[in-house]
Formats: structure tokens, sequence, C-alpha cells
């Protein structure tokens, strides 16, 4: 253990800030522009209605939970892809690659199917308003075609990520996300002699960017220092491989499973509460995402930086590396609470939102502050450092835990049960990142996760 802290003294913070800057600053700029797409449809559709903005809100939790599935294929990918690129063995990349496209081509296909043959039946899992269930079904139909094309996609630009093709990744991205707030102007206002098609016109923005994006990623990968899917030999991998990328994805899978439903839950559990409990908190998480980017860019960044050192066989180093950036989630952490708070009035007046909505909403970014500290130390620190040398169970009993366990149970009983008022519902849903930061902080110093994981093929 002191060893680890002497050579993050010793270390040369020049070239580490230099990295860290290189591949956390694009990434959270991917990350904003990412989450813009859904401030923009947010905020463009609360101009129009309080209704078609709150529809929205809930029925994009759909994609929500499919991004839990490619989360964990995508991240199991790069976990493996970091480490071998950090050992230079491109071959394991193309297979690694192989694998991450057979598992999020199958998540695609099965929400794809799922919004275009049920949509009002996942709409009513949450929302009970007649009014909310129709604008959603509408929204699904037409967004369940970008859902078929975003698995795919996301594995091109995970493995440009962690091959030092970071920056044509943020190109693409940021690209694909201007292109869908323009065109979300169009369609939802009716610009430009096009119809006004209100949160259709939003799923419709949001498929056509869906398309060049994917467009964008082949034709970028087809360059020479690109690493590519080894076609050829597409259904073909390396049973050692294979059970590598099985046993990184499985915990990432309940993991992802663990949070994205619980995340939903919560909003299941709003949407329940009332409209304008529901509007508020649609607004919240807008401004949530929006914040996360930084510590998002650094968790990523975390992953790759001490991936790269433990694959290459510098393991105390690598581990020098993790806890510096653990170190850094704090800091990163406390500005994000003072950035929630000096925000909140800006917000609460320019989104319409009835009377009672703004009142809540108010106190929901008053949470939200507080919130953050723990949101920003354990996404750098689990999702970044421990998940970055294959220490993956963690998150999952973390969650199984603090969120199953503890929050959800709370804010169940609270809506349901108790009638607890609206504010102390919403703090339940945030008690989880807070309450388990001591225990991330014990599993972190214990250091399983300083291992190299790669192997001869």
């Amino acid at each position: 253990m002191k060893k680890g802290y002497n050579l993050v003294q010793k270390m040369d913070n020049k070239q580490f800030y230099q990295k860290l800057r290189q591949l956390s600053l694009p990434i959270a700029f991917q990350s904003l522009m990412l989450a813009l797409v859904a401030a923009g449809d947010a905020l463009m559709l609360g101009r129009v209605a309080q209704a078609e903005m709150t529809a929205v809100s809930l029925a994009t939790q759909i994609q929500f939970v499919q991004n839990m599935f490619l989360s964990a294929i995508t991240g199991a990918g790069a976990i493996l892809g970091a480490q071998y690129w950090g050992k230079g063995d491109e071959n394991a990349l193309r297979s690694l690659f192989n694998l991450a496209l057979r598992f999020a081509g199958l998540v695609s296909l099965l929400f794809f199917g799922a919004c275009e043959l049920m949509p009002e039946l996942l709409m009513k899992a949450f929302a009970s308003d007649s009014q909310l269930i129709e604008i959603g079904s509408a929204y699904l139909r037409i967004a369940g075609w970008s859902y078929l094309l975003t698995g795919v996609s996301q594995c091109y630009l995970s493995i440009m990520k962690v091959t030092d093709h970071v920056k044509p990744c943020v190109i693409i991205s940021s690209g694909t996300v201007v292109l869908n707030v323009l065109l979300n102007a169009v369609f939802i206002f009716g610009l430009l002699g096009a119809p006004a098609m209100q949160a259709r016109g939003a799923a419709l923005a949001t498929t056509i960017s869906r398309v060049v994006e994917l467009a964008c990623c082949i034709a970028i990968s087809r360059g020479g220092s690109y690493v590519r899917p080894a076609w050829r030999r597409f259904f073909s991998t390396s049973r050692q491989l294979t059970r590598d990328f099985v046993r990184q994805c499985l915990p990432l899978m309940g993991g992802s499973l663990f949070w994205g439903v619980g995340f939903t839950s919560y909003t299941a559990i709003m949407g329940h509460m009332g409209v304008d409990a529901a509007a508020a908190n649609s607004v919240a998480a807008v401004v949530r995402d929006l914040i996360c980017c930084a510590c998002n860019g650094v968790g990523s960044a975390a992953g790759i930086m001490v991936g790269n050192e433990l694959g290459a066989g510098n393991l105390e180093l690598g581990k020098a590396y993790g806890i510096k950036l653990k170190n850094l989630s704090w800091v990163i952490g406390f500005a994000s609470t003072a950035l929630v708070l000096a925000i909140t009035p800006l917000i609460v007046r320019f989104v319409i939102l009835s009377e009672t909505a703004q009142s809540y909403l108010t106190g929901m970014m008053v949470i939200m502050a507080i919130y953050m500290i723990g949101r920003c130390v354990n996404t750098v620190t689990i999702n970044g450092v421990l998940d970055g040398g294959g220490d993956t169970v963690f998150d999952m009993y973390s969650l199984a835990v603090c969120m199953w366990g503890i929050a959800i149970p709370l804010a169940l009983l609270g809506a349901f049960v108790f009638n607890w008022h609206v504010l102390l519902v919403y703090a339940c849903t945030c008690l989880d990142e807070v309450g388990k930061i001591p225990w991330v902080m014990h599993r972190f110093r214990r250091y399983k996760w300083v291992q190299n994981l790669t192997k001869e093929l």
C-alpha cells in the first residue's frame, strides 16, 4: 500500500495530467453532447407542452435500459481492449470487436422489436396517465428504429476510444448530436416546410442521426490505423478470449441491469406521483446528466489509463494512477455540487412548469447537489479504476445492497404506503450513491483491481 502512494508522489504529474486531458476532455465533451440531445428534446418539447416533454422523457427510459445492456457489452470489450492495446496485441482486439458486435446486435434487435410491437405496454410501466401513454407510444414506434442501430455504432466508438482514436470518436458523436438538435428543431416545430410533429418529430430526428452516426463509424474505420472487425472469422473466436469476455461482461451486465432498472424504477415511482412530480423529475434528470459529463469523462479515461498500464505489466504504476484518479474524483464531486446549486435559479425560471412543479424542481436540485458527490466519486472509482483492473463484481454487489436493498424499497414505501412528500421520496432515490461511499473506499484499498488480464492467445 505504501509503495503505491510513494509512486503517486514520484510519478510524472505533467505526463499523468497530459494523458488524462487527452482522454477525459474529448470523452467528457462527447458525454456532454450526448446529454444535450436529451436536453434539447426536453427544452424544445417543454416550449410546446408539459405533457409532450414528460411523455418523451418517460419513453426514452426504454433506450436507457437498452443502454445498460450495451454498456456492459462495450464495457467488457473496453476493459480487455485497453489491456490488450497496452500489450500491443491487435489480433485479440479484432476478436473482441467481433464478440461485442454479436452480443450488441442481438440486444438491439430485441429492443427494436419491443418498441414496434408493444409500445403501449412499455409506456404503462412508467405512467398511468392515458395522454402520456399515447404520446410516448407514438414516439417509441419511430425511435425504435434508432435502437436497432445503436448497438453496432457503440461497438465501433468503444474500440476507437481504447485504441488512441478518441478524437475521431468525439467528432462523430458530436457531429451526430449537432445534427440531432437541428433536426429536432425542424421536426418538432415544423421549420423549413416540414410538418410540426412534436414528440414524433424528436423521434424522427433521433433515428436519422443514428443512421448518419453508424455510416460515419464504418467509413472512418476503413483507415489503415483503425482496428476493424475480423469479418472472415466473425463467428470464430478463441475459447480463452470468449471466457474472459463473458467473465467481465456478466458482472457488468448484472451491475448495469441493477443500476439501469433501478434508475428506471425511480422514474416510474416519480411518474406515478403525479404529472407535476414527473415533470420536475424529468428536468432534474436532464440537468443531472449534463453535470455528470465531467465525471463520466474522467471515469472513462481512468479505465483506459489504468488498463493500459496493467496490461503492459506495469502493475505498480497502474496502481499509482488509480490512487491519483480516486483522489481527483472527490475534487470533481464537490465542484459539481457547487455548480448544481449555482444554476438552480436559472433552470427553475427557464423551463415552463406549473407552480407546484417549480417548487418540486427547486427542492430536487438541492438534494441532487449532495447526490453529486457520491455520483462523481463512485463513477471514477468503480466504473473507472476498479473496472479498468477487471474488478467488475463489486459494482453489482454494491448496487444490489444500496440501491435494491435500501433506496428502492424506501422510495416505494414512501410513495405508495406512507404517502411521503414528493421531495422526501426523491431523496430516497438519491440515497444509494452517497450511502455506499465508505464501502467503495474500503474495496478500493484492498487493491484486488491491480491485475493483468491479458493472455497469450
